[in-house]
């Protein structure tokens, strides 16, 4: 039964699972490593927009090209937050409609944006640290 332990960000709560993995529809990944992601997903955004604007897509590319695969997302994903960091004013918007083709929304960081990606990156990299000490201990005690 999981229980929820607060995450990185204010966003979920993890739910944590002792050795739980899930066997639904053939998938065997490690609940815990989806839940990661999920949990994640607004400070991976905000780092890939912080070298400049990027249309859905182009985050998307990005962001498997980066990670060599491991950390894919697909729109149904990705928009969603998307538009939380739209309505949070972590980004803003433009449209533009190339002459041939579908028109792109492109998002940029905004201040407040930039401000939330220090403060996520600081939390992270916290959380990493703590759970690679504590993860040593046990090997080594």
């Amino acid at each position: 039964m999981p229980r929820n332990i607060p995450c990185v960000t204010r966003y979920f709560a993890l739910p944590f699972f002792e050795v739980a993995r899930e066997v639904e529809a053939g998938d065997e990944k490690r609940s815990i490593e989806r839940e990661l992601r999920r949990g994640s997903l607004e400070l991976i955004v905000l780092h890939l927009l912080a070298s400049g604007e990027a249309y859905g897509y182009e985050i998307v590319a990005k962001l498997t090209a980066e990670t060599n695969g491991a950390l894919e997302v697909t729109d149904g994903t990705l928009y969603p937050v998307l538009y939380r960091l739209e309505r949070a004013g972590s980004v803003t918007v433009r449209w533009e409609t190339p002459e041939r083709g579908v028109p792109r929304k492109y998002y940029r960081l905004t201040p407040a944006g930039r401000e939330e990606l220090a403060r996520l990156t600081h939390e992270w990299t916290t959380f990493a640290k703590a759970m690679s000490r504590l993860l040593r201990q046990s090997r080594e005690g």
